[in-house]
């Protein structure tokens, strides 16, 4: 009995290879079922799904490009922070440049203290070249036109040599640290006459 049962074996593999060979030349291969078109039901899901995926794209590049602002914004604050990181140290010695002037001004009206006033030039000179050298910039105000950007008027007065919103004096130094105002100038600015 195990005989015929080989054969059929066999010959149900040989017509399984016989249906899985492909067609020979001059035959035609069987078509293949027709692609059903999915339900209503399915096609709206799909679209749904579809406008999902497009609203994750777009979200997607959206926090990209915020990403790359962000990784820009952040290396620009990180430059700025370098380049004023001894701001504060600099506000604090603009009062001792101050002093510094004041008595180069008490130590010219007094004669008998040539010495003195050596001296203090030369740690004056020194103290601003550093400064400089730090990247503090003086404004210097005096005969140019008033502008609130770099001036502080302290006053008004009445002038006929000087045009109408003009610096006459200099009160204080205004000091620039790389481009950034630190302190503006403080100024007395013409004025017409009253007539």
């Amino acid at each position: 009995m195990s005989v015929p049962m080989e054969k059929e074996v066999k010959n149900k593999k040989s017509e399984d290879a016989k249906s899985k060979a492909p067609a020979p030349s001059g035959e035609l291969a069987p078509a293949t079922a027709p692609v059903a078109e999915p339900a209503p039901d399915e096609a709206a899901e799909l679209k749904a799904q579809a406008a999902k995926a497009a609203e994750h794209w777009d979200r997607l590049l959206r926090l990209t490009a915020d990403f790359d602002n962000y990784k820009k914004r952040a290396a620009r604050e990180r430059q700025e922070a370098v380049s004023f990181a001894n701001e504060n140290l600099l506000v604090k010695l603009l009062p001792v440049v101050d002093a510094f002037d004041m008595a180069l001004a008490a130590a010219t009206s007094d004669s008998s203290a040539k010495s003195l006033q050596a001296g203090i030039v030369m740690v004056a000179n020194q103290l601003k070249s550093a400064l400089a050298e730090a990247g503090l910039e003086e404004i210097d105000a005096s005969g140019k036109p008033f502008d609130p950007n770099l001036h502080e008027a302290v006053a008004q007065e009445e002038s006929d040599g000087v045009p109408e919103g003009e610096v006459i004096r200099q009160t204080r130094k205004g000091y620039k640290f790389r481009q950034r105002l630190m302190r503006p100038a403080g100024v007395i600015v013409a004025k017409k006459p009253a007539a």
